[in-house]
């Protein structure tokens, strides 16, 4: 496991055996639905050769644990997956004693201390679980405390699960009866992007995301044109809600065959082909509308709150420019507007193959679509959009300038309109108030009643660095995005990730999160907004 690391407890040291003890905890989620949870590295440090342990003390606080697990790593201080436990499984109380004898090796030792989690724990539980004693060669020494509580979680899809090799891309959303949507990609052969067997997978909660439903496959191009299901991928879903009708509507982008490097269609195609190539990549995707030119702009509509869904309907001709290389969603959620319109997210590649960001945006419902301007001359990609207390829209976009900058300079490119798209400002905020290390992010608009009134906070989740993609953090502004206070954010994993999130209200004072996480592919969690307030 990687990522920052807070230390617990200074160096203990024993002066008979020369022993240090060194506790660390990690700012990660515990997940429901995940067996082993690393949540504590414990190091020991012996002078000699005949050192043993022989009983460790745990002790439990706040969430339920159905188990807590000892792993020996040895002198290897990462997490050893598919490892044995050293300590047989324990059925979680207030305190646990695990008793034996590890001959420990001269030099560091490292033991992990895991959990599982009851099935009864809630998502608004925490978990305080501390070693508090090692006793070395019958000596016991104490391991100072620590008051940082673990979050729990729910880990909505891992890697394998249901013979799909990775899970990517998330999107989550609130359907107008309370339905949670979490949206996804299902990449079934391997973890990279299009072009591959990658569909659009869903998964709904009926209960404000307590326990989740079965995936269903809502997008999935299967053998068009026939060829072999990795040469027709669907990817970078997109989640909109029509406040209005309760209409849902999930967009993605769709691959046929390959368009190589040099812009030409491969012919002949076979499930043994190994061509490749990417629609952000070379001339993966090119000017046009056809099938073998560009990549198609998907939707499908569901009428039931995500129960069922239509045919996917192509959008392609009705939005793209024909001199543009590619229109495709930005992966995550869009927007009803106080007037109806309904705002989505998308991003592109000029008459040059230059990336932008813009919305796409439908005036009856759905029914028609169409495309606006970039919002800035600078290169950016995936984006997401809010609508301000003036009624203009916020987009807020990925720079990859930033992957080369470090400086104050680095930050989330920020522009507003007036005129759905028409035209574009340049936000102060742009490139200074949200540092990046070039990923998707994740932003939205909750109106809630605080105190009787009326109010609306931004909020906003990526991995806060500008180097990594670790620190899953959530902020807030109270002021329609003009600041960010740096003491009102929430970290959620410190850990290496892919980074993507998305976010949702759920209710009047609960906000819910989906985003790769260094813990499974897809994890959900619920924050009360009042720690934000």
């Amino acid at each position: 496991m990687t990522g920052a690391k807070r230390i617990l407890s200074a160096l203990c040291l024993l002066p008979v055996l020369m022993m240090a003890q060194e506790q660390k905890k990690y700012k990660v989620p515990v997940l429901k639905g995940k067996e082993i949870n690393p949540v504590i590295r414990i190091r020991i440090d012996a002078a000699g050769e005949n050192e043993t342990l022989q009983q460790m003390e745990v002790s439990i606080k706040g969430a339920a644990i159905r188990n807590v697990k000892i792993f020996n790593a040895g002198a290897d201080s990462a997490f050893l997956k598919g490892e044995k436990p050293l300590f047989a499984e324990a059925k979680a109380a207030a305190k646990i004693t695990f008793k034996g004898n590890l001959p420990l090796r001269q030099g560091p030792n490292y033991l992990w201390v895991t959990v599982t989690p009851d099935v009864k724990a809630l998502l608004t539980d925490r978990l305080n679980i501390n070693v508090t004693t090692v006793q070395l060669n019958n000596r016991t020494v104490k391991v100072p405390a620590d008051n940082y509580t673990n979050r729990l979680g729910i880990a909505l899809r891992q890697h394998n699960q249901d013979s799909v090799h990775t899970y990517r891309i998330p999107g989550l959303a609130t359907a107008k009866d309370g339905t949670l949507l979490a949206i996804y990609d299902v990449r079934r052969d391997k973890g990279g992007d299009l072009q591959g067997n990658i569909d659009i997978g869903l998964s709904r909660s009926l209960d404000k995301g307590k326990t989740w439903q079965p995936m269903q496959i809502v997008l999935d191009m299967g053998t068009w044109g026939n060829l072999p299901q990795q040469f027709n991928g669907v990817s970078d879903p997109n989640v909109l809600v029509d406040k209005n009708t309760g209409n849902i509507f999930i967009s993605g982008l769709w691959m046929h065959g390959v368009i190589n490097e040099k812009g030409k269609w491969v012919e002949g195609l076979t499930a043994e082909s190994k061509d490749w190539n990417h629609q952000w990549k070379t001339k993966g995707s090119q000017p046009g509308f056809d099938v073998k030119q560009s990549s198609q702009f998907l939707i499908t509509k569901s009428t039931d709150n995500g129960k069922t869904w239509s045919e996917p309907i192509n959008i392609t001709r009705m939005c793209k420019q024909e001199d543009w290389w590619l229109l495709a969603p930005a992966p995550g959620q869009g927007i009803t507007l106080k007037d109806g319109t309904l705002v989505m997210p998308t991003q592109g590649r000029n008459a040059t193959g230059k990336a932008f960001s813009n919305i796409t945006y439908s005036k009856d419902g759905g029914n028609t679509w169409k495309t606006s301007n970039p919002a800035t001359k600078e290169s950016t990609t995936e984006n997401m959009a809010v609508e301000l207390s003036d009624g203009s829209i916020m987009l807020n976009m990925r720079s990859g300038a930033n992957s080369r900058d470090t400086s104050s300079t680095n930050g989330r490119v920020v522009a507003t309109t007036v005129n759905l798209g028409q035209d574009w400002v340049i936000h102060p905020t742009s490139h200074n108030a949200l540092p990046e290390p070039t990923c998707m992010a994740s932003i939205i608009r909750h109106d809630l009643i605080q105190n009787g009134k009326k109010r609306s906070v931004l909020l906003f989740a990526n991995p806060d660095s500008k180097t990594a993609r670790q620190h899953m953090t959530i902020k807030v502004s109270y002021d329609d995005g003009k600041t960010w206070p740096g003491h009102k954010k929430i970290l959620l994993d410190e850990g290496k990730s892919r980074g993507y999130s998305c976010l949702t209200s759920i209710d009047n004072n609960t906000i819910g999160i989906l985003y790769e996480s260094s813990q499974a592919d897809l994890v959900f969690q619920t924050i009360q907004l009042e720690e934000l307030l």
